[in-house]
């Protein structure tokens, strides 16, 4: 009988993602972890998970997922408040109450979980939800330098190692199949100590960098001693800090001096640790001085940690787990073998926990990307808010915001099809409703058509494709080209209307001059910049805008009407904020803050600056000062006696996740 030949095809052609992996005695089903996201408010009042926690990460190992790390719990109480975060010490027998079910409904999926425990933050603590300001030496917080934080004693160091080997213990009786230590990675409690910038100790626990390495040395070996060896225990690691001075990170491609943990020392310092008895290193780069390192914001290239993983793949024995932005499968099957053991996914598996089996049986197009924009994770997170996900609002609440048949079945009417019309066509078709959505362009998107164009936005154009196809399959009909008006609206059978109408950009009277255009109309290619541009507006849209305008050598200078760009970060996460405001400086875009343009003329702009006027050379004038919702017809039918709702930016002018977030609630309760 001849041997069957296994092709490629037969095999599948991601089939080396899916190939086993073996951590000491403990065999990994496929090369897919979850990589570890925050878990603040996800905690019981015993330090335990709380039901939305323990769904959300089950979900995940429904999903697929080969290990699941879970996000930072504390492993005791004396820098942040009680209960901000699960903690295995708070209340052992409680918290195995609320892991061990969880973690058997996991291995029933054939999944792995490991519990991440966290020595806190130093010096990184932001204030609004630190307890006690502490640190490895003296020294400033990273948010406020008014702050003081005092060098932690010896005992405090040891009952901190104490602690962690206490949780680890509890973690195991809780069924948890190893642990990850969090950190020397990212600017950390951990990582404070590593770091030479940050430890001045001259104590067993600070001086050289064996040393400074001590306390994450002590813990491992402490964990072994209770747990056995056999007991698997990760690392999350930073192999480089890319910090040029405190509270200024560097960016990629950017010549300067390293002021913490160049490569070499990372090399030296992950051989040390590996010899101690770490199992795995958990692979990125940078600190909280360098935030938007460790939370890649969609301006960085995908798979920005390679290079990283491939250089300790070449210096340490042991398995290499590497994220950032690795969502490309191809990408990731590369990277295997040369760059690491396990691909990580976190954000990616926020937006889709079902990735890693879309992935396995090829069916790409119904994965929901991930925008890497940090608003409904990381930025929800700094607000001690449970983390979720902009484009999936169930995220980290599955069973509350599961999408359940409707009793009574509706005539659906939805007026616009950019996000929030789409979501809501989404969902209410999937509820068993008859949906019709009318949008009066020749295509679905709204808005984030145009602002999709840059090539650092191409996860929105995803996103856009992926709506379309979810709404192909659920039989939606859609109609093109369709302008509505009441009497169209009141001779229809709909028995609810929603109304997604949208935004329109806010125009200045700049003197009439031709060559003064929307942010929209340059980026969709209706009008073209010339070779001098002055953005009149520094928010997320002229800031981006002038971005991408530079990229394509364009002389690009900022007008903003207030003391900072960017709102001053206020409504943004802060690693995208602080990575777009560096990128600005970097790429050489002039910024004049608190300024007007006082007069357009035909080769330039008048601004007026509190340094006095400026004349600027400009041949065209872009303007970008915000969006007026599109409500009239929406504001027309209030006195009708259709049931009408009104979603999106033309309820509120916000962001993509307030759009898709509103017309979900909507459309789940309809």
């Amino acid at each position: 009988m001849k041997k069957k030949v296994v092709t490629k095809t037969s095999r599948g052609k991601y089939q080396k993602l899916f190939e086993p992996l073996t951590v000491g005695k403990l065999t990994i089903k496929n090369r897919i972890s979850m990589a570890p996201l925050g878990m603040i408010a996800m905690a019981d009042p015993c330090g335990g998970f709380t039901e939305n926690a323990q769904e959300y990460y089950v979900e995940r190992a429904k999903g697929g997922t080969g290990l699941i790390i879970t996000g930072i719990t504390n492993v005791n109480y004396n820098e942040m408040p009680a209960l901000l975060m699960p903690c295995a010490a708070s209340s052992p027998l409680m918290f195995m109450k609320s892991c061990a079910p969880m973690n058997e409904r996991i291995h029933a999926y054939d999944s792995r979980i490991f519990l991440q425990l966290t020595g806190g933050f130093g010096r990184t603590a932001i204030p609004h939800l630190m307890k006690n300001a502490i640190a490895p030496s003296d020294q400033e917080n990273r948010w406020d330098p008014s702050i003081h934080h005092k060098a932690m004693t010896i005992d405090q160091i040891k009952e901190l190692i104490a602690s962690f080997i206490t949780c680890a213990v509890v973690a195991k009786e809780s069924k948890f199949d190893g642990v990850e230590i969090h950190a020397v990675h990212e600017g950390y409690l951990l990582d404070q100590f590593a770091i030479a910038l940050y430890n001045k100790r001259t104590d067993e626990y600070g001086g050289d960098l064996r040393g400074r390495l001590k306390l994450s040395i002590d813990i491992v070996k402490g964990i072994k001693a209770a747990c056995g060896q056999d007991f698997p225990v990760s690392l999350r690691y930073s192999l480089k800090s890319f910090v040029k001075a405190i509270r200024h990170g560097a960016l990629p491609g950017e010549n300067f001096v390293e002021l913490g943990k160049d490569i070499a020392e990372g090399i030296e310092a992950a051989k040390i640790l590996v010899d101690a008895g770490y199992n795995m290193l958990n692979v990125d780069a940078g600190t909280y001085d360098s935030w938007y390192w460790n939370h890649p914001p969609m301006y960085f290239e995908k798979g920005m940690y390679r290079e990283f993983g491939k250089i300790l793949k070449q210096n340490v024995s042991v398995p290499i787990i590497l994220a950032g932005r690795m969502d490309n499968p191809e990408m990731a099957c590369e990277a295997l073998g040369v760059c690491c053991d396990i691909i990580g996914y976190g954000r990616p598996l926020l937006a889709d926990p079902y990735l890693p089996e879309k992935i396995r049986t090829e069916k790409l197009e119904d994965i929901r990307p991930c925008l890497s924009c940090h608003q409904g994770c990381l930025g929800r997170l700094a607000q001690g808010l449970p983390l979720s996900c902009a484009v999936n609002p169930a995220c980290g609440r599955e069973k509350s915001f599961a999408i359940t048949e409707a009793i009574a079945k509706k005539k659906v009417l939805i007026i616009g099809g950019g996000l929030a019309g789409m979501e809501t066509a989404r969902v209410c078709a999937i509820r068993g409703h008859k949906v019709t959505l009318m949008e009066k362009s020749d295509k679905l998107g709204g808005n984030i058509i145009p602002g999709s164009v840059p090539d650092f936005k191409k996860d929105d154009r995803a996103l856009l494709k992926w709506y379309a196809l979810q709404l192909k399959k659920l039989s939606v009909h859609i109609k093109l080209k369709c302008t509505v008006d009441r009497e169209m609206i009141e001779k229809s059978k709909a028995d609810v209307v929603v109304f997604a109408t949208g935004s329109t950009p806010v125009k200045l009277d700049l003197g009439g001059k031709n060559h003064v255009y929307t942010a929209i109309e340059l980026l969709n290619g209706k009008k073209k910049a010339g070779k001098d541009v002055v953005v009149v507006g520094g928010g997320l849209i002229g800031c981006e805008t002038a971005l991408w305008l530079r990229q394509q050598g364009k002389n690009v200078t900022i007008v903003e009407a207030l003391p900072e760009i960017l709102g001053g970060g206020a409504d943004m996460c802060f690693a995208n904020y602080d990575m777009l405001k560096d990128l600005l400086v970097f790429n050489k875009i002039d910024v004049f803050r608190s300024s007007t343009v006082k007069a357009v003329n035909d080769t330039s702009v008048t601004v007026k600056t509190p340094q006095g006027e400026k004349e600027i050379k400009a041949d065209t004038v872009m303007v970008a000062v915000g969006y007026h919702s599109q409500k009239d017809l929406y504001d027309s039918m209030k006195d009708s006696k259709k049931i009408v709702y009104n979603t999106g930016d033309s309820r509120k002018v916000h962001n993509i996740m307030d759009a898709i977030w509103g017309a979900n609630q909507l459309a789940r309760e309809l």
